[in-house]
């Protein structure tokens, strides 16, 4: 069946107090969309009382995007930012972290040796730091002042800023997206953003849960699959329908690979265009 109408609010459509409604596929922008299943997320780190629990997820019928019926607004946005996870705090794991890093650069050293690194959501900060020991010049952005404070602290630039309106004068060689497009409410804009940012043959490392894995397969037929509570989540990508995101966006992916930092993860390397 299909997804029931939302209320409307002052003009603007919201599924409750905390999200506003995906007036269409966030992708391809089609309104046929039915309702795919609804997830719990009352047992996430991040989680609070005040949210709802219930994450009610939609997919698109003409290209088969899985998404979010709606994306958090700014104020429950600073609710779900009061908390982080551990894994994307300063300093978590450094030894271990590092060679997790490690494997990511090296798969980018093919494609571009050095220059500037912007690392988008960066989390921990380990693959900046790490990218500088391979003599990249480290940019990092990141939505928790908290976090881009600690990284600023060890020396590497670092900005509390989105990279759709993130201005930088000098153009980047590299821009790392590792579980970022899979938070954003409208990646197609941040993939514009990405090409903006980047020089012509710049590189675009980007990771993500992969819902055509066989662990997601396996997940679905058990009925764990732990990403349909995942709270800060508002798509699902498999590789098919990212490729096509990014080609459509002027970057021609030239690598795949299975990441290691999360479960069921793919990551990609796109050259822009």
């Amino acid at each position: 069946m299909e997804a029931p109408p939302a209320r409307t609010t002052n003009g603007r459509r919201a599924v409750n107090d905390e999200r506003t409604v995906y007036e269409c596929c966030p992708l391809c922008e089609s309104p046929s969309v039915l309702h795919h299943l609804d997830g719990n997320c009352s047992y996430h780190a991040c989680y609070d009382p005040s949210l709802s629990p219930v994450i009610r997820w939609l997919r698109c019928l003409p290209c088969g995007h899985i998404f979010t019926d709606g994306y958090y607004t700014e104020a429950a946005l600073g609710v779900v930012f009061r908390r982080s996870n551990e894994g994307q705090r300063g300093g978590y794991d450094v030894e271990g972290q590092r060679h997790v890093s490690a494997r990511m650069v090296e798969k980018v050293l093919p494609y571009a040796s050095g220059g500037s690194w912007l690392d988008v959501g960066f989390g921990n900060g380990s693959l900046l730091v790490t990218a500088r020991e391979y003599g990249f010049v480290p940019v990092g952005l990141d939505l928790r002042a908290e976090t881009v404070a600690s990284l600023a602290q060890i020396g590497v630039e670092s900005h509390c800023a989105d990279i759709t309106t993130f201005v930088r004068d000098e153009p980047l060689t590299v821009i790392s997206m590792a579980d970022v497009l899979e938070h954003m409410p409208f990646p197609k804009v941040g993939l514009r953003a990405a090409h903006r940012l980047l020089i012509r043959g710049g590189v675009l490392f980007a990771s993500m849960p992969n819902v055509e894995s066989a662990v997601w397969e396996a997940w679905e037929q058990q009925g764990t699959n732990p990403y349909w509570g995942e709270l800060e989540h508002y798509h699902n990508f498999g590789r098919r329908r990212l490729y096509d995101l990014l080609r459509e966006h002027a970057f021609e992916p030239v690598r795949y690979g299975v990441s290691e930092r999360y479960r069921s993860c793919m990551e990609v390397i796109a050259i822009r265009r």
